[in-house]
């Protein structure tokens, strides 16, 4: 297999932290707003979606290039609840326990398993 340039293997990741970045604006931004009408907060998570649509289309057809799909799944999840995370806690306001650390850790030992290929 030739080598990737580093854009092939670098675009992906930035695209779906940036994407990630609306989502997670679309999906739980409006919490921090509790009177907001919920036909607001529908629109509100339109208008963020639309945005998070135009990142992520384009980091998965760059990403397959260097990426299988399950790599690129776990890439997503991975930077999703990176990004959450920064979001809950700066954004929200939220507290991180030990019991969020652990279980991302242990999703983070599944993510080292679909990057590290088969066992031999």
């Amino acid at each position: 297999m030739p080598a990737l340039p580093h854009v092939a293997l670098w675009l992906p990741i930035l695209l779906l932290v940036a994407s990630n970045l609306f989502m997670t604006m679309a999906w739980y931004g409006h919490l921090k707003f509790p009177g907001m009408a919920l036909w607001m907060a529908v629109l509100w998570g339109w208008g963020f979606a639309f945005f998070e649509y135009w990142l992520a289309v384009p980091a998965n057809r760059l990403g397959i290039q260097a990426y299988d799909v399950s790599q690129l799944k776990t890439l997503q999840e991975v930077i999703s609840l990176t990004v959450f995370v920064g979001f809950a806690v700066f954004f929200l306001g939220e507290r991180l326990t030990f019991n969020h650390l652990a279980g991302f850790t242990l999703i983070g030992i599944g993510a080292w398993f679909i990057f590290r290929g088969p066992f031999r």
